[in-house]
């Protein structure tokens, strides 16, 4: 089996992966804690003791999707919303503390693999999949393989410019997709229209207040949906893709969010090759999609096609 870690800016999890088959031995959680770097790191251990304890035998590989920036070269990560890891040498670290061998990847990419190989994606020769949550990533697959570009951050939809006169994003640019798109933004620019909410509130309470015909909160949805349906647009002219898969948090809001960035694709997009570009919601539950592709980067460098016909299975086996 194969160890496989999703890091991502609001939660953490852990799962032992039979990665040929895509079922699960056992899927532990924990909320990513704010602090210095060895606060957040101490977590991820925790983590994996608690995925691992009652275990005889160790893992063949760890598999971490991390959010990025990362230099896969280096084995460091600086994720945009882990502000307290920036060039933390994330693989070093794991490999002292498992023993094993270590492959790390950007977390969207993780989720594109995930959902090409065992979900939404099955049957597609090129693919972006989109990952909407604390931040916006992405990941391609193209004609069948994994692409991540020379220093692993290919397809990283969320730091594409939606907006030239934008906010100032934390990566340093202006006017990113993220800065839009991602949960956190959306419910900052839902109070800066209007919004009454508590200090707490979060994208899904916003997604409520939108159903319910908050002006603020609908226009949140509504910038959000345009600033991912230019993005996507974009990179089909670009990659010419037959598909876009939606994932994380945000997806949840279902069509309140989907429903738009399919308006907006058919508005923006003008040639027939941009307009055959399909854009669904990912099918595997959260945080299944990232792990299984991590456990399938761990294992080979090519993703596999086929089977299995139904979704991953959880549970002991």
């Amino acid at each position: 089996m194969v160890l496989a870690l999703d890091i991502g800016g609001t939660k953490l999890a852990a799962g032992l992966v039979h990665p040929l088959d895509g079922t699960f031995a056992r899927i532990v959680t924990a909320l990513t804690p704010a602090g210095d770097a060895g606060r957040v790191w101490r977590a991820v251990g925790s983590l994996i003791g608690r995925c691992l304890a009652g275990t005889e035998d160790a893992p063949a590989a760890v598999a971490i999707g991390c959010p990025g920036p990362i230099d896969v070269d280096a084995g460091t990560v600086s994720p945009v919303n882990i502000r307290a890891w920036r060039d933390f040498p994330l693989r070093d670290r794991m490999a002292e503390l498992t023993g094993v061998p270590v492959r790390l990847a950007n977390d969207a990419i993780c989720a594109a693999l995930g959902e090409y190989r065992w979900g939404a994606g099955r049957g597609v020769s090129s693919m972006l999949g989109i990952v909407v949550s604390t931040g916006v990533g992405g990941g391609m697959i193209l004609d069948g393989t994994v692409y991540a570009g020379p220093t692993g951050n290919a397809g990283n939809i969320g730091h594409a410019i939606a907006d030239p006169e934008g906010e100032p994003c934390p990566c340093g640019a202006r006017g990113c997709v993220e800065t839009i798109a991602s949960g956190p933004a959306m419910v900052r620019r839902a109070r800066v229209g209007g919004w009454d909410a508590p200090p707490t509130a979060t994208a899904a309470d916003l997604a409520h207040a939108a159903e319910l015909g908050d002006g603020a909160a609908v226009s949140a949805f509504a910038d959000a949906a345009r600033a991912l349906a230019v993005a996507i647009v974009s990179a089909s002219a670009l990659a010419d893709l037959d598909m876009v898969v939606i994932g994380g948090g945000v997806s949840g809001a279902g069509e309140l969010i989907l429903r738009p960035i399919a308006e907006q694709c058919r508005r923006y997009a003008g040639m027939a090759f941009i307009r055959r570009t399909r854009v669904t919601p990912g099918i595997l539950p959260r945080p299944t999609a990232g792990l299984l592709g991590a456990a399938s980067l761990a294992t080979a460098d090519t993703p596999r096609r086929g089977r299995p016909a139904e979704p991953p299975r959880t549970g002991r086996r």
